[in-house]
């Protein structure tokens, strides 16, 4: 099929390459002309694996193309994704939705033949019936261009596979069984030949299962950083807490280790906007914990720079304090709302002299925080520090000799904010080693 996708930021140029490697002829569309030249040529603005190949392929055999013209984007394409973000309004919890009625107000005007819009990003429920509306009132075409919403759910780090082989399809429709249930079924033919359970049901439902589903996955993080809390205050230990918990089939494993807490562009925005939307709606009290969600995801960065306090003797000034890692997860290069980058840069208005080491995110860590310093490996990172934080879990980072690594740092103390070092080994190389919820 021809299919077009609107908006080429993380959402949007992977959805764009993995259309191209299920057989569609895609067209993608954004207002930034050098992220389009990029993409052209190839190149990813941000880092994402297995990702970069895709583009390269598809854009090599001309499956995959990039422009700036809705006007192209309208007589090119059957079908049009919008994927475009939905941040947090500033000065408020509730989502900027400017840049999703951006596609609608600049598509639309140029649909002269029957089109499918399918949205992609998550937004507050009752969005998707009011774009429906806009969107038939500003077509040539009228009631012939609908929309659907599909929902998606990227890991970043996992996003090709996530795309190509989802846990399930959710197809958000006016109607079942009608011409946009056709039109997407033939997108997804081939995930759905794979056997990916799909999902059709309204439009409000399929705006709720993104939001239910990320509120659901961080009140389960939030819920073992709250037992964190109350183990440090009784001196039992979170992980083998969380490994009992585990073994429960009913709460499972998965989302449940305890540390530094989680960030990123979706999760904090995401549940923020939820609980606003609610309040709104007149189902404000029903959300309420959400509120607390958030502030237990904060409280762990403000313990972590109390643990980092407490090994410097209560003084964090003029204290060299190595950083690993500034993406919000490993895998990554983003760093929107980022619990190592945070936590770095309190302890540098504290007067501390911070240096951070991360795989991937070096680039944008130092254009928003260029007070802070960066080297160029672990090791270098800790070269006469006196106290090492452990908070983005890199897999390089778990391979780190903590033996070796005593004999460049100045005092051998380290805070594992992931718990994801073995505290025995770094023990036994004599450092002091400290974790969120251990004793």
């Amino acid at each position: 099929m021809r299919v077009t996708v609107i908006g080429t930021g993380y959402l949007g140029a992977t959805h764009a390459a993995c259309m191209a490697e299920l057989g569609h002829e895609v067209l993608g569309l954004d207002v930034d002309p050098d992220r389009i030249a990029a993409l052209a040529a190839g190149r990813l603005p941000f880092y994402e694996p297995g990702l970069d190949e895709l583009i390269t392929t598809h854009v090599a055999s001309g499956r995959l193309r990039f422009t700036t013209s809705y006007a192209e984007v309208a007589a090119f394409g059957e079908i049009h994704f919008s994927c475009v973000g939905t941040p947090q309004q500033p000065g408020a919890q509730a989502a900027d939705l400017r840049y999703v009625e951006a596609v609608i107000d600049s598509l639309a005007p140029h649909l002269e033949r029957p089109a499918l819009v399918v949205g992609k990003s998550t937004v507050p429920v009752g969005t998707a019936e009011r774009l429906a509306r806009r969107l038939v009132e500003l077509a040539p075409v009228g009631a012939e261009a609908r929309l659907a919403w599909n929902p998606e759910f990227l890991r970043e780090g996992f996003a090709v596979e996530d795309t190509l082989r989802p846990d399930r399809l959710v197809l958000g429709l006016d109607r079942t069984g009608g011409p946009a249930e056709e039109l997407l079924r033939r997108v997804y033919a081939a995930v759905l030949d794979a056997g990916v359970p799909l999902v059709t049901t309204d439009f409000p439902t399929a705006e709720l299962v993104k939001t239910a589903a990320n509120a659901f996955l961080a009140t389960k993080i939030s819920f073992i950083n709250a037992m964190a809390e109350v183990c440090e205050a009784s001196g039992a230990d979170v992980t083998l807490l969380a490994q009992a918990l585990s073994h429960d089939t009913r709460i499972g494993g998965r989302f449940l280790s305890a540390g530094l807490g989680f960030g990123g562009g979706c999760l904090p925005k995401d549940i923020r906007a939820f609980a606003a939307r609610a309040e709104e709606i007149g189902a404000g009290q029903a959300l309420g914990f959400l509120r607390e969600v958030d502030a237990i995801n904060l409280r762990r960065r403000e313990r972590t720079v109390e643990l980092a306090r407490e090994l410097t003797g209560g003084e964090l000034a003029g204290r060299r304090i190595a950083v690993w890692g500034a993406a919000f997860k490993p895998n990554s290069d983003d760093i929107r709302d980022s619990p190592a980058l945070d936590v770095a840069a309190r302890l540098h208005r504290e007067g501390a002299d911070v240096t951070v080491y991360d795989p991937q995110a070096l680039d944008n860590a130092r254009k928003a925080h260029p007070a802070l310093g960066f080297a160029a490996s672990a090791v270098d990172a800790a070269t006469d520090a006196d106290l090492v934080l452990h908070l983005t879990e890199w897999a390089e980072f778990r391979t780190v000799d903590p033996a070796e690594l005593a004999r460049v740092v100045a005092r051998p103390c380290v805070v594992d904010g992931r718990n994801a070092l073995d505290p025995d080994v770094w023990r036994a190389a004599g450092w002091t080693y400290r974790a969120l919820g251990r004793p």
